[in-house]
């Protein structure tokens, strides 16, 4: 009694689809096992960027909080506003 045959058939190399340019738009980006934003805001944004001084407690403050500190800077200022 033989044994099967557990090896993979050979596939050759060159009967690989070729890529397209839409497969490289849609592809996500990875920094090893991390992904990569592609970066910016999307489309439609309502947001604008400025430049803006505050106060080194304050920024320390909304920093210590770890990552979108950003964001709750513009929740702060928003709820100042009475938006």
């Amino acid at each position: 009694m033989s044994k099967p045959d557990t090896k993979t058939p050979w596939v050759d190399p060159d009967d690989a689809p070729e890529l397209e340019e839409a497969w490289f738009a849609d592809a996500q980006l990875h920094d090893g096992e991390k992904p990569v934003n592609k970066g910016g805001r999307p489309r439609g944004s309502d947001k604008e960027m400025v430049t803006l001084r505050l106060d080194k407690a304050a920024l320390a403050h909304f920093r210590a909080q770890g990552a979108g500190w950003q964001t709750r800077i513009n929740d702060a200022v928003r709820k100042a506003a009475g938006l």
